[in-house]
């Protein structure tokens, strides 16, 4: 089986699990995993850190956003501008918010484009070696090759349940490693 149709059969089913979790313990799971990470991050105050709003059974990020928020941290939310290619667009308390794909809402095409330095990212799979499976469009690995193109290395942090952890994640050549990975158990360092 090569790396493709393995990651698809992990993908698979590690949001089977997922998504059979009960949905009154992903709450508090998320609410967990924010603390642990507000405990983890130290950035100076301005610093412009992506987040994500959760889709389907993902761990709910916004808890986590706002303590960066309140800790100094400039936010900004991937949208899909199209089917190949995100961009990072400022989400700015009390701003309206748009349909952006693939389920979700985040700030419209008035926001400002940024590019951060942080980036907390979500997974369907990761590894203690800090590699992860996403959705399998490769929206993060392409932005993370433009970042780096610009001269710009961001710091990269999944932000995810325990459970979605396994033995090993395959890894092909445009995969980026996970400095950490923030869980409602505490902080998996992998770097």
């Amino acid at each position: 089986m090569d790396n493709s149709a393995l990651k698809a059969e992990i993908r698979k089913e590690v949001l089977a699990k997922r998504d059979a979790l009960d949905p009154m313990l992903r709450i508090e799971m998320s609410l967990s995993a924010a603390d642990h990470g507000r405990d983890y991050f130290q950035f100076p105050s301005g610093a412009i850190v992506s987040g994500f709003f959760p889709i389907r059974s993902e761990i709910d990020a916004r808890p986590f956003m706002d303590n960066l928020r309140q800790m100094g941290a400039r936010l900004c939310l991937p949208i899909v501008q199209d089917k190949t290619t995100i961009v990072f667009r400022e989400l700015v308390r009390g701003a309206p918010l748009v349909d952006t794909g693939f389920g979700t809402r985040g700030p419209g095409a008035d926001a400002e484009i940024l590019d951060p330095e942080y980036l907390i990212m979500p997974l369907s799979a990761y590894d203690r070696a800090g590699a992860r499976i996403g959705y399998g469009a490769g929206h993060y690995d392409r932005a993370i090759a433009r970042l780096h193109d610009k001269g710009i290395n961001p710091r990269l942090v999944g932000f995810a349940f325990s459970m979605q952890e396994v033995e090993t994640v395959p890894v092909e050549s445009h995969d980026q490693p996970l400095e950490a990975v923030i869980t409602e158990t505490g902080i998996l360092k992998c770097l």
